[in-house]
C-alpha cells in the first residue's frame, strides 16, 4: 500500500513511519520540521523505503502527491497543550485549517482512508474516570482540545459526504524515545540545569495515564486493520495512572540523583487548560482484542532511559 504521512517526522508519526515501512507499505512523509527531525526518519530516507517531503500544509504545491495514497495518516500538528492559549489562532491553523486542507486534497486527488491522533483533551473535565470514548458532553478546557474535536467533527463530516473511511484514536499521554517535549523532558533537562532542586507546576497531585509509544503505534494498526466504519473513534492508553511527584520520583531515581528538593507552583493542575485527572477507558479496543500490556509506571520508567540515551546522559 501506498501510505502518506503526515508530521511523519515527529515524535509519533517518525514510529508510524517505521511501522508501515517494516510491514511493506510504500510511504511518503510530508513534514515541514517546524518540531520534527529528518534525523527520525533518515535511515529510511537514505535507504530508499520511505520518501521525504518538505512542505507545509497551510501552502499549496504538496497535494497533488498524495494521489494514488491508500490511506492517510495525519500526525502535522501544533501539540503544545500549554502554549495554545498563547497562541489561539495559530493552533486553529495549523490544527483545524490543515487538517481539512489534508481532507479537501484527498477529496480532489481519491484517496479514501484517513487516520488522524487526536487526543484525550476533546473531553475535558471529565466526569467519569475511566472516560469511555461516548462519553458527553465533550466540553473542552484548552484551545488545543477543541481544535482537536473540531477536526473530529471536520472528520465524520467528510467521511460521510465523499464516502472515506476514517480513523481518529484519542491518545492518553504517549511516551517514549524521540519525544522532544511534554513532562518528563521539562524534569529531566531541570535536573540537568540544577540536580539539587525541582520545580513541578501545580501542587504534583494532578494523575494521568501514560502509555508507551511502541504499544500506541501497536493499537493504531490493530484498530485499523479490525474496524470498518465510515467514522472509526478509539481511545488508546494504559489501564492505570500515577500522579506527577511519582513520575518525578522516577526521573530522579533513574538519573541516579538523591537529595533532590521538589518545589510547587500551587493550584489543583500545572497551567490553564491542564486536566488534572485523565484517564482513558480503553473496553472499545479490549473488545476487538488489543489491550495495553505496559501501565504507566512501566512506560514512564522506559521513556526516561530513552531520553537520557538519546541526550547521552548515561
Amino acid at each position: 500500500m501506498f501510505s502518506v504521512v503526515t508530521g511523519g517526522a515527529g515524535f509519533i508519526g517518525s514510529h508510524i513511519v517505521d511501522a508501515l515501512v517494516k510491514k511493506g507499505d510504500r510511504v511518503l512523509v510530508i513534514d515541514n520540521l517546524s518540531a520534527g527531525a529528518t534525523t527520525n526518519i533518515m535511515p529510511l530516507i537514505e535507504s530508499g523505503k520511505a520518501e521525504f517531503l518538505q512542505a507545509d500544509l497551510l501552502d499549496d504545491g504538496w497535494q497533488e502527491r498524495i494521489s494514488g495514497a491508500g490511506r492517510v495518516f495525519h500526525l502535522a500538528a501544533d501539540p503544545d497543550v500549554r502554549a495554545s492559549a498563547i497562541s489561539p489562532a495559530r493552533v486553529f491553523d495549523n490544527n483545524v485549517l490543515a487538517t481539512e486542507r489534508v481532507l479537501d486534497a484527498m477529496r480532489v486527488h481519491g484517496a479514501k482512508e484517513f487516520v488522524f491522533t487526536s487526543t484525550s483533551t476533546v473531553y475535558g473535565e471529565a466526569g467519569v474516570i475511566p472516560t469511555p470514548e461516548n462519553y458527553s458532553p465533550m466540553i473542552p478546557i484548552s484551545i488545543y482540545g477543541a481544535s482537536k474535536l473540531a477536526c473530529e467533527a471536520m472528520i465524520a463530516g467528510y467521511a460521510h459526504t465523499y464516502g472515506m473511511k476514517s480513523w481518529v484514536f484519542r491518545f492518553a499521554n504517549i511516551i517514549g524515545e524521540r519525544s522532544g517535549h511534554g513532562v518528563i523532558w521539562d524534569f529531566v533537562h531541570k535536573l540537568i540545569d540544577n540536580p539539587e532542586e525541582l520545580e513541578i507546576l501545580g501542587d504534583g497531585k494532578q494523575i494521568k495515564s501514560y502509555l508507551s509509544v511502541g504499544a500506541c503505534i501497536e493499537a493504531v494498526l490493530f484498530a485499523i486493520e479490525n474496524s470498518d466504519e465510515a467514522f472509526n473513534f478509539f481511545n488508546i492508553g494504559s489501564e492505570d495512572w500515577i500522579d506527577v511527584t511519582a513520575l518525578a520520583e522516577i526521573v530522579v531515581e533513574e538519573m541516579d540523583l538523591s537529595g533532590v528538593r521538589f518545589t510547587y507552583t500551587g493550584g489543583d493542575r500545572g497551567w490553564v487548560g491542564d486536566v488534572p485527572k485523565m484517564q482513558l477507558g480503553v473496553d472499545k479496543l479490549k473488545t476487538l482484542g488489543w489491550k495495553p500490556e505496559t501501565g504507566s509506571v512501566e512506560s514512564v520508567r522506559l521513556a526516561v532511559k530513552a531520553l537520557l540515551k538519546e541526550i547521552k546522559y548515561i
